[in-house]
């Protein structure tokens, strides 16, 4: 697939956390425009996706001075009081032109040198490892969470064929653990998985978000519901996994391993 690629400097990088981010003073996005392209992203039903001519997954916009901008942005927002960072709300930092670019790292960079009050990395690609010596600067103010939807990767290869191998990012969770810095396994959305994914993550972490369609996509599930998601788990004959009460079974399988108060729902395992 070829993946188009614009570079666009950007007026500001900093946004103010607002909605499912209230959490946080601001959320940052190094790229616009996500090439894992998942087939229940719900930045799909955004304005960022919805008006543009290109589909989803296919293009990216790599933001242009970035460093320089948000060091600036940065500064100024600290000086009005505490600052937390949702990186990333709408693209994964971590996508495979971040090999190249680095606008990730660079502001990593940046925030190493003027740390915030607290970091939250999302992603679902092993790439983030590559950061271990900035992310380990940041002490106990970040937090990385890496998406791990299944333990399935023949259910990731249907739901999501251009993303990383749950095998790579599992890896990564390990790593990353070894080396210090804190991290959390954020199933999310729940897709079907065995019965053995809690006793998987027990041996990863010691923090995991559950989240799904109904409770994560900003609108009770019907942003995801017009995407048409459901017909995938009709044709793989999983329907009863595309219900409210679906992340029940792995939530009480993870509680046979984890204690509750490791175990986060929703908004509650996003917030600093």
């Amino acid at each position: 697939m070829n993946i188009e690629i614009q570079y666009k400097t950007p007026k500001t990088l900093l946004n103010k956390g607002t909605g499912y981010l209230n959490g946080y003073s601001h959320s940052l996005n190094p790229y616009t425009g996500c090439t894992y392209g998942c087939s229940y992203c719900y930045v799909r039903q955004m304005p960022v996706s919805l008006f543009c001519q290109e589909e989803w997954g296919t293009w990216v916009d790599v933001k242009q001075e970035a460093a320089a901008i948000l060091r600036k942005e940065l500064l100024k927002a600290k000086s009005k009081g505490p600052v937390s960072i949702f990186m990333s709300s709408s693209t994964d930092p971590y996508q495979p032109i971040e090999h190249k670019e680095q606008v990730t790292r660079a502001l990593l960079e940046v925030m190493v040198e003027t740390p915030p009050d607290f970091l939250f990395v999302q992603t679902r690609s092993p790439l983030v490892r590559r950061d271990i010596d900035l992310l380990l600067r940041l002490e106990d103010k970040v937090r990385v969470s890496m998406t791990v939807e299944t333990d399935r990767e023949d259910i990731r290869k249907k739901f999501t064929p251009s993303a990383p191998p749950i095998s790579a990012r599992l890896k990564t969770l390990k790593l990353l653990r070894e080396a210090g810095i804190p991290v959390q396994a954020t199933i999310a959305p729940v897709l079907p998985s065995s019965t053995s994914f809690p006793e998987i993550l027990r041996g990863l972490v010691d923090r995991v978000c559950i989240d799904d369609y109904f409770m994560g996509d900003g609108s009770g599930g019907k942003r995801t519901r017009r995407l048409g998601i459901y017909s995938l788990y009709e044709e793989l004959q999983l329907e009863e996994w595309y219900d409210p009460a679906a992340y029940r079974r792995v939530y009480d399988g993870l509680r046979s391993v984890f204690n509750e108060d490791e175990l986060f729902l929703s908004q509650k395992g996003f917030e600093p």
